[in-house]
């Protein structure tokens, strides 16, 4: 009798999860909600959607991320071809046209004929049947009682935001200009409004006194945001100068040597499809009313007379204590039917959630193939983020994203100039990498 595995959730876990298991012949029912419920940031029926920022950030392998992006590629993961396929210029980072990306990822599991898409809110859990739960962080109320039903009530959350949107067209390109920080790559993607230290001031000051989208907070909960996506007026309620060493940085953008002195910060702002008419304000994610995004945002010099097509959002994500419940195969250790992947276990970013789907994927075929579960080298980036959602410390959990901090690096030569020294951990993590997939046949 065939094996079949549920995958709950098509997004960039769930959807590489089950591209994983096809390409290991076993049979996947992939169940997906979004056809009959959308959540509140969803916007097309195509599975791997993107709903916050349209890039991958860094392909540099120096950068932990980038290095995590060609240890996936040795699994020969459906989200990375998908985001190569769709890409956009973006100087060093990898950004993508979202609905090409979200195009490709969707008619690659809809014409697997080892892919059961199944359009149904799932709610209780078979614990008999070897399940993969990727229900991303806005997991629908009615799943989240079941997976409270099999883990307990030992539940987290953080409230997540989306940067908005402007059309070009609607721009004062004569205020603004084209460039990469330090110029990386052979194009210049990123289009740049400068501000001196006056219209930074003003803009700040009404940042700070904007009017907040209310989140309808209950009794017990707080506003507890992520580190690494912060929204802008909160980063900015940290002082005058954070936004300045954030994304409003103006270093490595300066015109000429003639502006370096009168450049106090930059808004950068990426292409967001291939038609190159949407752009999205990087690091703008916000809570802000969408008419205080309108009058604040129009304070950037350029985007006076913005027309935008997205306001962002802000909305609470969902995720389990993983340190409680999972071991480093992305298994329940209280079923051992069931398996985790995405950001509901506390990865955080695209890339991040897509290499969770990886190690739960190969460690579910192997326990349909009766062969031990494995756990990853802790010397490897996919290694270093598994062994700190299960490992770190359970009563303060914060989702993590790809760095070298994470990544077992003992024995390395420390006293190395750092720039050199993280090309190590590459090299270190992609060859520890190799040996993996060859020691265990993956």
């Amino acid at each position: 009798m065939k094996k079949i595995v549920n995958i709950i959730g098509a997004g960039l876990a769930g959807s590489e999860a089950a591209y994983q298991l096809a390409k290991r012949n076993i049979h996947v029912n992939l169940y997906e909600v979004k056809g009959i419920k959308r959540n509140p940031v969803q916007t097309v029926d195509t599975f791997g959607e993107l709903v916050c920022s349209n890039t991958l950030r860094s392909t540099d392998p120096a950068n932990a991320v980038g290095t995590l992006k060609v240890e996936m590629q040795k699994f020969d993961s459906l989200i990375l071809k998908a985001a190569y396929s769709a890409q956009l210029p973006a100087g060093g980072s990898l950004a993508v046209d979202r609905d090409l990306f979200s195009k490709f990822i969707d008619n690659e599991i809809r014409n697997n004929k080892l892919i059961n898409v199944i359009s149904e809110e799932v709610g209780d859990i078979d614990p008999m049947e070897i399940t993969i739960i990727a229900s991303g962080p806005l997991t629908t109320p009615k799943l989240q009682l079941g997976i409270q039903k099999i883990v307990g009530s030992d539940y987290f959350y953080f409230f997540d935001a989306v940067a908005p949107i402007v059309k070009l067209d609607s721009l004062d390109m004569g205020k603004l200009y084209w460039k990469n920080r330090y110029d990386k790559g052979e194009t210049k993607d990123y289009l740049n409004a400068p501000m001196t230290k006056e219209e930074y001031l003003k803009f700040y000051n009404e940042l700070l006194n904007s009017e907040k989208a209310d989140l309808h907070l209950k009794d017990e909960e707080s506003l507890r945001v992520f580190e690494g996506c912060m929204p802008v007026e909160v980063m900015a309620s940290r002082g005058e100068k954070t936004l300045l060493h954030g994304p409003l940085k103006p270093v490595g953008l300066y015109r000429s040597k003639e502006d370096h002195h009168d450049l106090f910060a930059v808004v950068q702002l990426r292409q967001d499809n291939a038609a190159k008419d949407l752009f999205n304000l990087v690091g703008f994610q916000t809570n802000l009313k969408w008419g205080e995004q309108k009058r604040v945002f129009s304070l950037i010099p350029g985007l006076e007379n913005a027309e935008f097509v997205r306001y962002g959002v802000m909305h609470k994500n969902n995720f389990i204590n993983s340190p409680t419940l999972l071991n480093k195969s992305m298994q329940l250790k209280s079923n051992p039917n069931v398996f985790f992947a995405g950001q509901i276990t506390g990865v955080e970013g695209y890339v991040e959630s897509t290499a969770s789907g990886i190690i739960a994927a190969i460690n579910v075929a192997r326990k349909i193939e009766e062969k031990e579960l494995i756990e990853w080298p802790e010397t490897t980036v996919m290694g270093g983020l598994v062994n700190y959602i299960c490992t770190t410390s359970s009563e303060n959990f914060q989702p993590m994203k790809a760095n070298w901090s994470i990544v077992n690096t003992d024995g390395m030569n420390k006293k190395m100039k750092k720039v050199l020294k993280k090309e190590q951990y590459s090299i270190k993590a992609i060859k520890d990498v190799e040996e993996f997939i060859n020691k265990y046949k993956i």
